[in-house]
């Protein structure tokens, strides 16, 4: 398990999902679920950063899970899912502060994802508002986004989780781009126009 939480950690960390000590990652198997220690740098997991504790009840190691527990937690107990990947997808956040939902425009993302969901939150760490508002919507979606700060995946394996919140974020690199590309294309246009 040590060695899932590694690969899929510095995955995430090299692909700038998230910053040297950001994010979370999860995993329940019966009653049970290993998560990442608070403050835990994804990119650079020791076995010490791994937390097993209860899925419905603290344990004396709970002190040191995540900050997120409740929502990794919440999301265990109302959906199928078995890994959770919590991160902070930089393009990812900056449309999550413009747009409800976010539509892929590409194929791929389209084909695997359809539509993330944006949802907004008073709290957006860690909150009972989250824990009640993204189980319900992780059994319909594969990711949720929350505005502001980051986006929450599910998955049967972590791996499959991971790929969620990397496709998510290729998703609005292509927005992002294609938008900059159409402004460009719009003032090249004005610019001709108006030399005439």
């Amino acid at each position: 398990m040590l060695k899932d939480f590694q690969k899929i950690g510095r995955d995430l960390f090299l692909s700038g999902l998230n910053s040297s000590h950001s994010g979370n990652l999860s995993v329940r198997y019966g009653d049970r679920i290993v998560i990442t220690r608070r403050g835990s740098m994804l990119g650079h997991l020791e076995e010490r950063d791994l937390i097993e504790t209860g899925l419905a009840r603290n344990d004396s190691k709970i002190i040191l899970a995540s900050t997120e527990i409740g929502v990794h937690r919440a999301i265990y107990k109302g959906t199928s899912a078995l890994a959770v990947v919590h991160a902070h997808p930089v393009h990812a956040i900056a449309l999550s502060l413009l747009e409800d939902q976010i539509i892929p425009v590409d194929s791929e993302g389209a084909y695997l994802l359809h539509k993330i969901p944006v949802i907004g939150a008073e709290h957006t760490i860690g909150s009972k508002e989250l824990e009640n508002i993204l189980p319900g919507l992780l059994s319909e979606y594969k990711i949720v986004m929350v505005r502001g700060h980051g986006s929450f995946a599910v998955g049967q394996m972590i791996e499959e989780a991971y790929q969620w919140t990397s496709c998510l974020e290729q998703v609005c690199r292509i927005i992002c781009l294609t938008r900059s590309l159409h402004g460009e294309m719009k003032e090249k246009r004005f610019e001709k126009f108006t030399s005439w």
